[in-house]
């Protein structure tokens, strides 16, 4: 027997939710030109069932059938099914289509930035900005979240154009009916191009005089727009990002995150975030709102001056796919006379994944390898002999051709790698000889690793893949295990302790010798690192055993 329906009338919140998608909607024209203004009306039912499931009103996940609510069902023809296809997204696709429109609130962390942001007046005078967005295979019902934020939460007259580049999808229909929404164009390549290339396809097809170049995975926050474009407007020559936050990949939850970040890097050239320091964080408390300079970006999401991007080279598109452009990019634009800023009043959410949910041709270690030694062949000079001493298999990888890239280089009178290094980031610790060779502190197939983790963070054990990089380690004829700016330390004198990574001071908690046999003994008390509760709470500090497997540590110098 078929179950009755039950019905009931929409929330105030429902309905606002409603009418938001409708707005949407009422910019949309079918291919008769007539507007569905009833696009909306027989999906209500089908919504609020969902919205009324215990684990929705929990806020948690929610996994959804064929019927779910759908946007992009909304904006098809009448009686035409949308096609769902599963793709290998490496994201919790089926919340994130339960929550195609961006977030009614956001959690932000820094309360005092936040009310010193509203209270700023923007001038009035901002050019509009073509918003690119390029995608491979991206899950429907986010690159419309991305689309829908950047219409939503942005003055309309400052939004030119979306330009959405879709390079060589599966299904070339996903951003076919996007392009029905108002200012949205569609570019599709005819075979796949990769980031760089689809980038710059997307900026040469751009009419405004400000480029916005995001991720496909995003969501604009409330006011975003106007201060990074106001930057931009006072001096072409800046290059200025969002403060990134958070969305969960799991539950699609958004996470604001700190403003005290700036992007950096290590000689392994991975991107890493690192806090501002004492002073600038002191600095910040007077003004929140002022720009932090930033010596690399994370390359997603950034505003630059169209005429100065196309002066400056716009991309490397000899680079391919995904990975190393942030770099090139970053060093360019310092080198040759611009500068980097992240605005802390402009905030953009964003789907960090944990593996690429697209393939790779050739191999994604090997594509970023390639990618990452172009960077450094045209603008690291000398310095580059770092970079491939913490990675030693790049040397190995081709490169191509860069003769264009460093002519580019001469014609704009780029500035050396040296002063890159004094001027914008002399936190970044060179490399001596009195660091000690760098190698791999190896047990059996593991290897000392810093898990990624930066300041104060834990060290723990992983496979070795001898390629430098978080299992890069140096043993200083002081006693000092450094791992590029940071030391092995024992930061309480206590066995048990977790060992932890801090900035190398030469204090006596970061002094150890190296024993014969393997044992790494702590110079002030009898503990050695020992690996026994790796999985648990990362390299600790226990009682000296040489019986123990778990304490004997085998350095291997890579071969240079």
């Amino acid at each position: 027997m078929r179950k009755r329906r039950v019905t009931r009338r929409a929330s105030k919140k429902e309905e606002a939710y409603f009418a938001r998608i409708q707005s949407l909607v009422m910019n949309v024209k079918t291919k008769g030109g007539v507007r569905r203004k009833d696009a909306i009306a027989g999906r209500k039912r089908v919504y609020l069932r969902i919205a009324r499931r215990p684990e929705c009103l929990a806020g948690l996940p929610v996994i959804l059938d064929s019927t779910s609510f759908d946007v992009i069902a909304a904006l098809l023809p009448a009686g035409q099914t949308p096609i769902y296809t599963v793709l290998p997204e490496a994201m919790n696709v089926k919340c994130n289509d339960r929550c195609n429109l961006p977030s009614e609130t956001v959690q932000k962390t820094d309360v005092q930035n936040v009310f010193s942001c509203r209270m700023k007046q923007w001038r009035q005078d901002l050019p509009p900005t073509s918003v690119i967005i390029t995608f491979h295979n991206e899950a429907r019902s986010t690159l419309l979240r991305t689309v829908v934020s950047v219409l939503n939460r942005s003055p309309e007259h400052l939004i030119k154009e979306i330009i959405l580049v879709d390079d060589f999808s599966d299904h070339p229909e996903d951003g076919e009916e996007l392009s029905r929404i108002h200012k949205v164009r569609v570019i599709r390549n005819e075979k796949r191009e990769g980031l760089m290339r689809s980038r710059v396809r997307g900026a040469d097809a751009a009419t405004a005089s400000v480029l916005t170049f995001l991720d496909s995975h995003c969501e604009c926050n409330a006011d975003w727009l106007e201060p990074l474009l106001e930057r931009v407007a006072e001096d072409p020559t800046r290059v200025v990002c969002p403060v990134i936050d958070v969305i969960s990949m799991d539950t699609f939850q958004y996470i604001g995150a700190s403003a005290d970040l700036r992007g950096g890097f290590d000689w392994s050239l991975v991107f890493k975030w690192e806090y501002l320091s004492q002073t600038e964080r002191q600095a910040r408390q007077k003004d929140p709102t002022q720009a932090i300079r930033t010596p690399m970006i994370a390359g997603g999401l950034f505003v630059i001056n169209k005429a100065y991007f196309e002066k400056l080279g716009k991309y490397d598109t000899q680079m391919d796919v995904w990975g190393g452009e942030n770099l090139e990019i970053s060093f360019r634009v310092w080198q040759c006379g611009g500068s980097l800023e992240i605005i802390p009043c402009s905030r953009v959410g964003h789907v960090f994944r944990k593996r690429h949910p697209y393939s790779f041709p050739g191999g994604s270690g090997n594509v970023f390898a390639r990618n990452t030694r172009r960077a450094a062949e045209v603008w690291m000079d000398d310095y580059k002999q770092f970079y491939y001493n913490a990675v030693p298999l790049a040397r190995n990888i081709p490169y191509g051709n860069i003769q264009d890239r460093m002519e580019l280089k001469r014609k704009l009178h780029c500035k050396p790698f040296s002063w890159y290094l004094k001027n914008v980031y002399p936190e970044l610790v060179i490399p001596t000889s009195e660091g000690g060779p760098g190698g791999s502190l190896k047990q059996g197939t593991a290897c000392l690793d810093s898990m990624g983790h930066l300041l104060d963070g834990n060290v723990g054990l992983y496979p070795c893949h001898d390629t430098g990089g978080n299992q890069e380690w140096g043993l200083t004829k002081d006693g000092l295990i450094k791992h590029h700016d940071l030391c092995l330390t024992l930061p309480v004198y206590v066995k048990g302790t977790t060992l932890l990574m801090q900035i190398c001071d030469g204090s006596e908690n970061q002094k150890w010798r190296h024993m014969e046999g393997g044992l790494i003994r702590h110079t002030r008390i009898p503990v050695c690192a020992d690996s026994r509760y790796h999985a648990q709470r990362g390299i600790t500090a226990e009682k000296c055993d040489s019986n123990a497997e778990t304490q004997r540590w085998h350095l291997y110098y890579h071969n240079h």
